[in-house]
């Protein structure tokens, strides 16, 4: 499904120029601006999470300007210093409309940095070459240029640190934070992300020693525990799980992973392609409790966590915890402009605009159409908040009308630090449905191949080459008929992967 928009809402900039200088002075672009169009009407959800559209009042934009807003730069403010902000920023400054004209609202003490690093290279003992801000500012993730807070002063873009926004005004277009600030809008961009899932205080889930990554204020106060840990446990068998057991292996600590499933990621690996990765982790030293649910955290008498204890009764001594069970969206204020139900998140559509004109989502927080899939989704990945935000904005200050089509990728490095004796990275695209086809030893590589009606769904890939990876795209998006039993008796990963490359060359000729 897609989310229909009247194309008469789409005004070109040269005409917005126009239209700003009829109705106010000449420095009114600088206080923001932006095209109402009254054939829009307010989205809302079915209750299988689609996007429908019923009649509501009219909605009229303002133009006021007032002196009391604390913004210099009011035509786009992104609400959100994360990696999607960074990559929208950086798409407004290739299109030459960033310069006095974009401010970004954060929460966080830092301009956008490449969020993935906390659980990886941030978190490798001192001894090991960790990773640092400035060394992974947005967008060197992705090959781009770091932007430092010193190249968001050169492009004349606004960064209010520290100052999150508590309240949104829809029909004033303006924005309050929690210092009090009212700001300006003429466009708004939401790319809060997502907050960390929390035990609650009354099963000791603040306790010192409790640790929740998120920003870089977490993973410090992590590290400050490593450093003189002696018992790490990890609760969740996910992403943060995995990569931060890997890192306490670095640092040669006693860790144990607890989970209530019976794998290691669950929601992406087979339990066969699981066992080889816990295997790889048992013989680093680390111990897995799976199955188990937790009761609670216990506490000493300075306060500090001493012990999980499961619902079984059993506990599990720990000077640090990691607690790594998910995270949600940061709606906040913003919950009222189309909040989505089934997959959680800010209704969007596929030019990520929200039933608010003017007002777009991002990155974790968007509820927006998978294209390929037919499905309304939100994905909480880097390379979404990255490919998001350029669309976004491409779609805001363009001509641009084609709607997102985006392929699900995941990835994970660990075990990367100096000295490791198996450096591990695989990546994954598609879609994980249908059948598994597993080829490979795990030494190092392994893939497996999702096959569903007969068409390849999903490939996920360990050490692969660089020319093989870049196979693994071609092949989930192309969806090719792939023969099964080829696939089943090929002898190694070369030879698996070049069965389903040849797979894409029949569909060609096809």
């Amino acid at each position: 499904m897609s989310l229909i928009f009247n194309s008469r809402c789409r005004v070109g900039w040269a005409a917005r120029r126009v239209m700003a200088a009829s109705i106010s002075n000449p420095g009114s672009l600088k206080h923001g601006l932006s095209i109402w169009c009254p054939q829009m009407q307010l989205g809302s959800l079915n209750r299988s999470g689609q996007a429908s559209f019923v009649a509501s009042r009219s909605f009229r934009r303002s133009f006021v300007v007032a002196s009391s807003y604390a913004n210099e730069n009011r035509e786009f403010v992104i609400v959100g210093g994360g990696n999607a902000a960074g990559y929208a920023a950086k798409t407004f400054v290739e299109h030459g409309m960033a310069n006095g004209k974009l401010c970004i609202v954060s929460k966080e003490a830092y301009a956008p940095y490449e969020r993935p690093a906390l659980t990886k290279a941030y978190l490798f003992p001192l001894d090991k070459k960790p990773a640092r801000l400035p060394g992974f500012h947005t967008c060197v993730g992705s090959g781009g240029e770091r932007q430092t807070p010193d190249w968001y002063k050169e492009q004349g873009i606004e960064m209010l640190y520290q100052d999150p926004v508590t309240n949104i005004d829809i029909e004033k277009q303006t924005l309050t934070t929690n210092s009090g600030k009212l700001l300006k809008y003429g466009s708004l961009i939401i790319a809060t992300g997502c907050t960390a899932s929390r035990f609650p205080e009354k099963i000791g889930g603040n306790l010192s020693g409790v640790h929740y990554i998120r920003d870089v204020a977490d993973a410090d106060s992590l590290i400050s525990s490593l450093e003189k840990g002696r018992k790490v446990v990890v609760i969740g068998g996910g992403y943060i799980g995995m990569e931060v057991a890997a890192a306490a292996v670095g640092w040669k600590l006693d860790t144990t992973i607890i989970f209530p499933e019976d794998h290691l990621l669950q929601r992406l690996f087979t339990s066969s392609l699981a066992q080889k990765y816990e295997k790889l982790y048992q013989d680093n030293g680390v111990k897995f409790v799976k199955g188990a649910s937790i009761k609670n955290l216990e506490a000493g008498s300075d306060g500090r966590v001493v012990a999980v204890r499961l619902e079984n009764g059993s506990s599990i001594e720990a000077d640090t915890v990691v607690v790594g069970i998910g995270a949600k969206p940061a709606v906040g204020p913003f919950e009222r402009i189309g909040f989505n139900n089934t997959v959680g998140g800010i209704q969007v559509d596929g030019q990520f605009r929200t039933s608010i004109p003017g007002v777009f989502a991002i990155g974790d927080v968007a509820a927006f159409p998978l294209k390929m899939y037919n499905r309304i989704a939100r994905v909480e990945h880097v390379d979404h908040a990255r490919r998001s935000a350029q669309h976004c904005v491409k779609s805001l200050l363009t001509a641009h009308t084609h709607n997102y089509d985006y392929l699900p990728y995941f990835y994970s490095r660990v075990f990367e630090y100096e000295g490791s004796p198996r450096k591990v990275w695989w990546q994954f695209f598609g879609d994980n449905v249908g059948e598994a086809v597993e080829v490979g030893n795990f030494d190092p590589k392994i893939a497996t191949f999702w096959i569903d009606s007969g068409k390849l769904k999903g490939v996920l890939l360990e050490s692969g080459s660089p020319e093989e990876f870049q196979l693994l795209p071609k092949l989930a998006r192309s969806q090719p008929f792939v023969d099964k039993a080829k696939l089943e008796n090929a002898s190694s990963v070369e030879e698996a992967l070049e069965v389903a490359r040849s797979s894409l060359q029949v569909e060609a000729a096809v």
